[in-house]
């Protein structure tokens, strides 16, 4: 389906409930970010990952000015069912998706996913469904552990249908997905691992430290402004292997998940993070430096699983 090593994400575009402004601290609106978009795809990054849940519809409302202007076939559109927000009615996943077809104006969305394992045998049979209408290109699920994932596919493929990505927080901070399988059980089945929040939401990034910390009222710089001072341990240790390749501390969190076979999702803000990521892809870490990075992480000592996830192991 697609070629991209990394997926651009969309969490902190607009604002509102679960948006950019409370997330992030940013407010970034179709004015801003257009020249990021443009950067993207003319740089071959035409895969986007959004969710109705991002600004309760307004980081999907601010991608879909942009890709309405595009062919259709030209942008790959990625976005998700969250169980938490959906209403009671009949079919509540097809009534998400129905809106978010409405917001991209289109009649497909090429990836959708459960956005998490809130009721797995409730809401992964509509899937197939949504599959077999021709609305859905792919099926994906999201923060789901090792069995729940198997579940899904075993519902799913009873009506002919596969789990075709799987899509899990995943950092040097935050292995569990390896440690528990899902790493491995993706590869043996031809499934697509995407990793979120590789960079911890920017703790990662080298831009942060305890004297220039994440900004104050955020949500991610409440969860990481106290970790700073084992996290700068590890980001030196990225900065020198960076040092090496001329690259950037994020760019080495980047190029390690696409070392550990990941597709790595980086939120954009900037036109500048797009080249970055492109000059992240084209990097190829040794397997020294990977352990490298790995002993420098698992030696901080810190826990980051979000406020909404589930143990994997």
């Amino acid at each position: 389906m697609n070629n991209s090593k990394i997926v651009l994400g969309t969490w902190s575009w607009g604002a509102g409930f679960a948006g950019g402004d409370q997330v992030f601290g940013n407010n970034l609106g179709v004015e801003e970010l257009k020249p990021v978009f443009d950067e993207a795809m003319a740089s071959g990054l035409n895969l986007w990952d959004s969710a109705v849940v991002y600004g309760m519809g307004a980081s999907e409302n601010v991608l879909a000015a942009f890709t309405k202007a595009c062919k259709r076939e030209e942008v790959l559109i990625s976005t998700k069912f969250t169980p938490q927000i959906a209403d009671d009615t009949e079919n509540p996943v097809a009534d998400m998706l129905a809106g978010s077809l409405e917001r991209f104006d289109t009649d497909y969305i090429d990836i959708y996913w459960i956005h998490n394992p809130a009721d797995v045998e409730r809401w992964t049979p509509m899937l197939a469904d949504l599959m077999k209408s021709g609305k859905v290109k792919r099926v994906g699920v999201s923060n789901h552990n090792l069995a729940q994932i198997k579940r899904a596919e075993e519902i799913l493929s009873k009506d002919g249908v596969h789990v075709s990505a799987v899509q899990n927080h995943f950092s040097l901070l935050y292995r569990s997905s390896e440690k528990a399988g899902i790493l491995d059980y993706c590869k043996e089945n031809g499934i697509d691992f995407w990793a979120y929040m590789v960079l911890e939401q920017g703790a990662l990034s080298g831009k942060y430290d305890t004297s220039h910390p994440l900004p104050a009222g955020s949500q991610r710089g409440e969860t990481y402004n106290p970790l700073l001072p084992q996290i700068e341990r590890l980001v030196a240790v990225m900065r020198t292997v960076g040092d090496k390749y001329g690259i950037t501390p994020a760019q080495v969190a980047l190029a390690w998940a696409i070392a550990k076979g990941t597709t790595p999702i980086i939120g954009v803000t900037k036109p500048a993070q797009v080249q970055d990521a492109v000059r992240a892809m084209q990097v190829v870490l040794t397997a020294d430096e990977v352990k490298m990075l790995e002993d420098a992480a698992e030696s901080t000592g810190v826990d980051t699983r979000g406020s909404w996830e589930n143990p994997m192991i």
